[in-house]
């Protein structure tokens, strides 16, 4: 039950992304749009952009993440469908779960699969790529997760954009630091292992402890 529940919202909010075929397209156009502007504003030097293509990529994956945000929780308070997690037969978490799984696969996965291409566009040296893709396996997650309690906290106020930069900025920024520490090491002949450990050490406490406080920040808006 729980499972088939979990797969039906999931497949619901595929479904609706692909109907709403800008939605879904947003995270491509946010990465190709950083990388062709950015360079057209710092230059077009080879190294030069080598050495920001970790940022550009990350910064665009950013982007991605929080454009969905505020939607992620309003519409199903708005029509009472939030309400109905909790007296439904599936728990609240799973569907809570399932709906930021969601959104990682809205947001992040098209990232993750045309972010090699970006990087070659940006003379990213290949050794460097895995290790832009495992960071972005890594890291991604945390950013819908996070993005994911700070829409929960927001949810009963009037201006939730601008709270949600506000709260998601300074907790993202660990991940970004080591995300992109760990490509420019690997572009520079370097290992990553620490950096890509301190993103799964970070990728772990967060499935371990957002969800939970998401569940309780939703619970708050509906009682």
């Amino acid at each position: 039950m729980i499972v088939r529940s979990m797969s039906a919202l999931i497949e619901r909010d595929l479904r609706l992304a692909i109907r709403h075929g800008g939605e879904s397209l947003m995270p491509l156009i946010f990465l190709f749009s950083v990388i062709i502007l950015i360079p057209l504003g710092v230059g077009p030097g080879p190294n030069l952009l080598a050495a920001i293509a970790p940022g550009m990529i990350w910064v665009a994956a950013l982007l991605a993440s929080l454009l969905a945000l505020e939607n992620l929780f309003r519409p199903d308070l708005d029509d009472g469908t939030l309400e109905q997690w909790w007296i439904g037969d599936c728990p609240a978490g799973a569907l809570v779960v399932a709906r930021l799984f969601s959104h990682w696969l809205i947001t992040a996965v098209p990232v993750i699969v045309f972010a090699p291409l970006a990087a070659q566009m940006l003379y990213l040296p290949a050794e460097a790529l895995g290790v832009l893709v495992l960071s972005l396996l890594l890291g991604t997650p945390i950013l819908s997760l996070v993005g994911g309690l700070a829409a929960a906290l927001t949810l009963g106020t009037n201006r939730g954009s601008v709270l949600l930069s506000i709260l998601v900025f300074p907790l993202i920024v660990p991940v970004l630091i080591f995300a992109t520490g760990a490509v420019s090491a690997a572009a520079d002949g370097l290992s990553a292992r620490a950096h890509l450990g301190l993103l799964g050490a970070l990728l772990i406490l967060a499935i371990t402890l957002v969800p939970l406080a998401t569940s309780a920040a939703l619970r708050l808006n509906i009682e």
